[in-house]
């Protein structure tokens, strides 16, 4: 049946499956939202309603906190998320005022975004990404609802699952076989780009369908994170670990985004590549062999996460190598508008190369074609960040050891298995050597912590900016010390300190001293010239920010990181008064911030502070 009206849909649905409603909606990109808001609405205004949703990574418009980021932030949320309709239940859990007959329950969060709300903390279930499909079926869901693409055909309309084929090929395989009960429904999205093969939906299949004018939408688009030189340094390195007539996984974020341009940097400027490479590894002490030859082969794309960086590698020609004709298996995908955009302007010989998968077949090897998934995954290489890495090789990717949970397992552990499982294959862990906190560094590879996502008899390759350790069949002291050699220098010290305390290496150890020089400083002499080129730019792939908001965004760090020091706030607000004259682009940033006219003590205060950042751009 075909509606254009929610709440008629929302009716009928209640009809059809009674009083206790069970919702599933796909992670991510997916979810049906007015469908979604419909029902809720409809449960908000009828306790005798029961309405349990089952999700995972609800999306959520950014919400900027203090007075720079909403000055920043307020046009960027507008512009890029203007049109796109919030999810009632998120706001209301996250206002504390969910309703007692509403329970939402979750597998992944959007990262660190629930931490302060103890009711999603209590509901949240911890699963890898393919059980969890069981701990949906668990719970009997009776509604499942989904954006679709649409295409217009001869005779009747087709539908494509298009973002997410990675838990929804299973459910409705379950319903097929008998072993679930559900109303289908189909939320149209004309943005979304139609995805055939498994993607595409058997007529018959859906129950209910939302199409109007009415309630189509701009898709979720989050805006890229800028590459800084810390991640430059992991891609790279993590690049030189990658073999041709291979298998990559990536995820999203700037570390993934770094490591995808370094392939690409590695084959199309394999000298340059080839020379931050060099000036980023002090010593050759490593015992993997480097791969830094361009690609000949190619790659084959395995990734839970089909990310927008997948179709730059295969516009350079480094993810070329077919398995049945695709290039490339995923189960779900987000990013920018232009990765939309290019999704669905792309030939369809050209997109038929990319193959959405059930989740069940990408993240695992298990089933009744087993060896060819493990043909097809030939020389794997599984890269995937982390939080925090213990001088024992655990690692810390999904929550705090007090418990609350930043973001998920997701399919971290399942990547890390087929690792170990694949003949040749690796799992690598990149991760930042430091953070901040308080505006101190803090070290992120720690001696212990409380809790752990990837446990340390599954400890393989970990990189930082500072160089790769490789720790699989090594013994704890071994571990310990090519450890310690990626470590920041500034902590070094007391990480040995803990170890030779607790026994695990010898009291006499010294660190090499080729890595004594593990500072933000050796990085920044190695990269800074290929940055200067242009070959390490902020956004490799694109950005819908402005050039003025780009110009921008290293301004308001830099004010951040001296938000810390009232010394330091203060040295900048005076050259702010006194300083130079500032660039055209960089009075314009300032007028883009609102304060080229600045009313009131504190925006002239706020005004001379990004006078004084924009004084040293």
């Amino acid at each position: 049946m075909h509606y254009d009206d929610p709440a008629a849909l929302a009716d009928d649905i209640i009809a059809k499956v009674g009083k206790k409603i069970v919702l599933a909606l796909p992670l991510g990109l997916g979810k049906a939202n007015h469908v979604a808001n419909a029902l809720y609405a409809r449960a908000a205004a009828d306790s005798s309603l029961s309405l349990t949703i089952v999700t995972a990574l609800t999306l959520e418009k950014p919400r900027p906190s203090g007075e720079m980021e909403r000055r920043f932030m307020g046009p960027v949320i507008d512009r890029l998320f203007g049109g796109y309709p919030d999810l009632a239940y998120a706001k209301a859990l996250r206002q504390g005022a969910l309703p007692a007959n509403i329970e939402v329950h979750e597998f992944f969060f959007l990262a660190g975004r629930w931490l302060g709300v103890p009711r999603a903390q209590q509901n949240y279930i911890a699963a890898n990404y393919t059980h969890a499909l069981a701990c949906i079926l668990d719970r009997k869901p009776n509604v499942v609802a989904q954006l679709v693409a649409r295409r217009d055909g001869e005779g009747a309309a087709r539908y494509s699952m298009s973002c997410n084929t990675d838990l929804t090929i299973d459910i409705l395989a379950a319903r097929n076989a008998g072993k679930a009960e559900f109303i289908f429904v189909g939320e149209v999205n004309s943005e979304l780009p139609f995805m055939e093969h498994e993607a595409e939906i058997a007529p018959g299949q859906i129950d209910f369908i939302l199409d109007s004018e009415a309630t189509d939408f701009p898709l979720f688009a989050p805006p890229k994170e800028p590459v800084n030189l810390t991640d430059y340094a992991i891609g790279l390195q993590a690049a030189r670990l990658v073999a041709d007539d291979g298998t990559l996984q990536i995820g999203i974020g700037s570390m993934g985004d770094a490591v995808a341009h370094g392939l690409i940097l590695r084959q199309q400027g394999n000298g340059a590549f080839r020379e931050a490479a060099e000036r980023l590894s002090p010593s050759r002490a490593s015992t993997l062999q480097p791969h830094e030859a361009p690609f000949e082969i190619g790659l084959f794309g395995s990734s839970e996460m089909l990310v927008d960086s997948f179709l730059d590698l295969m516009k350079a020609g480094v993810v070329k190598r077919e398995v049945d004709g695709a290039v490339l298996h995923g189960g779900f995908f987000l990013g920018p508008r232009s990765f939309y955009r290019a999704l669905r302007e792309m030939p369809d010989d050209m997109r038929a190369k990319i193959r959405m998968k059930a989740i069940s077949y990408v993240n695992q090897l298990y089933g009744d074609d087993e060896p060819a998934r493990r043909a097809a995954r030939k020389n794997a290489r599984f890269i995937n960040s982390a939080m925090m890495v213990t001088l024992l090789g655990a690692v810390i990717s999904d929550g705090l050891e007090d418990g609350r949970v930043v973001s998920g397992v997701g399919g971290q552990y399942d990547f890390v298995a087929q690792g170990f499982a694949l003949e040749d294959a690796r799992s690598i862990i990149t991760l930042r050597a430091t953070r901040e906190s308080g505006g101190k560094a803090v070290s992120n590879i720690r001696w212990s912590y409380g809790h752990v996502t990837i446990p340390r008899h599954l400890r393989d390759i970990v990189v930082t900016e500072y160089g790769v350790a490789d720790l699989r069949g090594k013994t704890d002291r071994d571990v310990v010390a090519a450890l310690l050699a990626i470590a920041d220098s500034r902590f070094q010290a007391e990480l040995l300190e803990a170890a030779k305390k607790a026994g695990k290496i010898e009291t006499g150890y010294e660190i090499p001293a080729a890595f004594r020089d593990n500072t933000p400083a050796r990085i920044e002499r190695a990269l800074a010239p290929f940055a200067k080129q242009g070959l390490l730019p902020p956004f490799p792939f694109g950005t819908d920010l402005t050039p003025i908001e780009q110009l921008l965004l290293p301004a308001l760090e830099r004010l951040k990181a001296a938000s810390a020091s009232p010394m330091a706030l203060l040295r900048l607000a005076l050259r702010g008064l006194s300083g130079p004259e500032l660039t055209p682009d960089a009075r314009i940033a300032l007028g883009r911030m609102r304060l080229d006219q600045p009313s009131g003590v504190k925006e002239r205060f706020y005004g001379a502070l990004l006078r004084g950042v924009l004084a040293d751009s």
